[in-house]
């Protein structure tokens, strides 16, 4: 029998399948599955205009069964078989698909779509397999073809036997290799593994003989190995079901079953598109955040699948980083792929597919949050931070997406608001949205900087979350209201005479200020009186874009460039301690220097600092003492 030889391009194609197309070879399986059920399918098509021929679907499946002693592993389909002279051209020329030649001759366009339309997916089968042979017999034709190859070096072609339409496929797998490991494509637990992965949605049953034990009949606690033949895939996704067919537990389950997380789904959406671009997608909002959600290792995106068959595990490109924590799949049939299924190219139907899933994702968050705020509360403080990382990053560029949905402890209410809820409830004479930084809100409660905003009535949203105020910086306004930290050196709420009284006070103690000053340099950029300060002594303000917590940040930070904030010591003026400076800085300037080196490194300590020299801060202490 004379080998036929591929042409040099299909040669060099056919080498390049083998080593470089795919980047898994338990793909070979998924393609070979594929090419079966389009057989089938094409059969179906047939019927549809031949009224001669009928289909009935339960007799149609897809079966594989694997031979160890000999190392065959053999794909069986009932489908529309090839002819002589399809399987020259089919096999024969790689990258010719017989599919989209199908495809185009009956301007298929709704209804069973066809899977492969590129006609390299059967030569995966070299990826695990030394010899690949091909037995068909198509419908209508009395005579069968055997095709077989051993790869680059050519292929044969000669009839034979076969008493069905349909083809077979036998692939003899390699042996193993130092590097490779074939014998579990021949292990009966891994061929299920790889069919429920990529192919449990193949509209077709796909057969195995399943070896199960058993009770074993007449005894008692004894058990026999039972081989019988099981249905592996799912067949029908839930994802085109009818929606008033599911219930949430239904949801639930295939959340489950995909592993998608260990937590039950806060909430499901499913989606059906039938305009421009087709597609079916379902998607979950976790209740919980899972354990590697902020490490290098989490790896988000969405599967996605191409008429039922998974062409990707995490499709990135389908969700934005700030919605993440989104799981799901997405199914359509009018992507474009790359030849291998697993790339895909960046054309207009993705991106506009994941413009749609980013809207929904959006508005059903903010359905949430208006009308099931405790079921929004808890996802937010498992995804919270994730959305303010989100106004952050990219330059703001998503900020007016995000900023309806970020909540914030409020001063006033003792729980999380929303900006939109701050800003309902301001005084007519408010200016600004003000906030607080600090480890927790008990902390920030005792911060001696709230005192003037509290008593002025205004609430004071609570940042607790490192991000909290890079997020807020980017933002800078919300419904034209700028945001105003309370340590900020002008919070905008003074009365004029008390302006005036503030600079009088400070100009009249210019030289004890300059003073304090000159002994804190390096440490602080000024000393003035305070404009905020009630009950407490001092304080710290800042002055420019750094302010304390963001120093505090970057300091933790393993690249820390020592960036420091703009410092003022503000000092209360009505407080006994303000008169214990004026006296020293008459009477005695060693203890202007003990307090002076105190009350800053009080201050250091209310702003969860840490002083410079622990011990000389205690010393100090002590001095006071006797």
């Amino acid at each position: 029998m004379a080998k036929k030889q591929f042409k040099a391009e299909s040669k060099r194609l056919l080498e390049m399948m083998i080593n470089s197309i795919y980047s898994k070879r338990e793909v070979f399986l998924r393609e070979l599955i594929s090419n079966a059920s389009d057989a089938i399918d094409k059969l179906y098509y047939k019927v549809l205009t031949d009224e001669s021929l009928s289909f009935d679907k339960d007799s149609y499946y897809i079966k594989i069964t694997a031979n160890k002693e000999n190392r065959m592993l053999t794909i069986t389909d009932t489908g529309i078989g090839m002819t002589k002279e399809e399987l020259e051209n089919n096999l024969g020329v790689i990258a010719k698909s017989g599919s989209l030649a199908f495809k185009n001759e009956n301007e298929i366009k709704d209804g069973h779509a066809i899977i492969g339309q590129f006609g390299v997916g059967f030569y995966a089968a070299f990826m695990v397999a030394d010899v690949v042979t091909v037995v068909s017999k198509a419908l209508g034709s009395d005579e069968a073809y055997k095709w077989e190859s051993k790869g680059a070096d050519g292929y044969t072609i000669a009839p034979t036997s076969k008493d069905t339409v349909g083809t077979e496929i036998t692939l003899t797998i390699k042996e193993n290799t130092e590097d490779e490991s074939y014998d579990e494509y021949l292990e009966e637990y891994q061929l299920k593994s790889i069919i429920k992965k990529y192919s449990d949605f193949i509209r077709y049953p796909i057969k195995m003989d399943v070896t199960e034990s058993k009770p074993k009949e007449g005894t008692e606690g004894e058990y026999e190995q039972v081989v019988e033949e099981k249905t592996i895939n799912s067949m029908v996704p839930i994802w085109k079901k009818n929606k008033n067919e599911l219930t949430d537990e239904d949801y639930e389950k295939f959340y489950n079953e995909k592993h998608y997380g260990f937590d039950k789904p806060l909430k499901h959406v499913h989606i059906s598109v039938d305009g421009t671009i087709r597609y079916n997608a379902i998607l979950y909002i976790p209740e919980k955040t899972p354990y590697d959600f902020y490490s290098k290792e989490y790896e988000k995106g969405l599967e996605l699948y191409s008429n039922g068959v998974l062409i990707m595990n995490k499709c990135a490109d389908l969700v934005p980083d700030y919605f993440s924590f989104v799981k799901g799949l997405v199914d359509s049939e009018d992507l474009s792929l790359n030849i291998s299924r697993e790339m895909l190219q960046h054309d207009r139907q993705l991106k506009l597919i994941a413009k749609n899933i980013n809207k929904k994702i959006k508005s059903e968050l903010q359905a949430m949050l208006k009308n099931e705020r405790e079921k929004y509360d808890e996802f937010y403080k498992s995804f919270g931070r994730q959305l303010k990382y989100g106004v952050y990053s990219d330059f703001g560029s998503n900020k007016d997406v995000l900023q309806d949905l970020l909540m914030f402890y409020s001063s006033k209410e003792k729980k999380m608001v929303t900006l939109d809820e701050y800003v309902s409830r301001m005084p007519e004479d408010q200016k600004y949205i003000y906030y607080a930084t600090g480890e927790s809100h008990a902390r920030i409660e005792k911060l001696p900087q709230t005192e003037l905003v509290a008593e002025k009535g205004y609430e004071i949203l609570y940042f607790t979350d490192d991000i909290d105020e890079f997020a807020i910086r980017m933002l800078m306004t919300y419904k034209e209201k700028e945001f105003k930290s309370v340590s900020s050196g002008d919070l905008g709420i003074e009365q004029e005479d008390n302006k005036e009284n503030t600079e009088q006070e400070t100009n009249e103690n210019k030289e004890l200020f300059d003073y304090m000053k000159e002994l804190l340099t390096g440490k602080v950029k000024d000393v003035r009186v305070s404009k905020r300060l009630r009950t407490h002594p001092v304080c710290l303000a800042t002055e420019g874009e750094v302010t304390i917590e963001m120093e505090k940040i970057l300091a933790a930070m393993p690249d820390n460039q020592n960036i420091k904030a703009d410092k003022i010591l503000e000092i209360n003026k009505n407080h006994d301690v303000f008169k214990s400076l004026k006296n020293a800085f008459e009477h005695d300037k060693e203890k202007l220097n003990l307090y002076t080196n105190l009350l800053y490194n009080q201050a250091l300590l209310v702003e969860g600092l840490p002083v410079g020299d622990p011990v000389e801060f205690t010393n100090d202490i002590c001095k006071v003492m006797v």
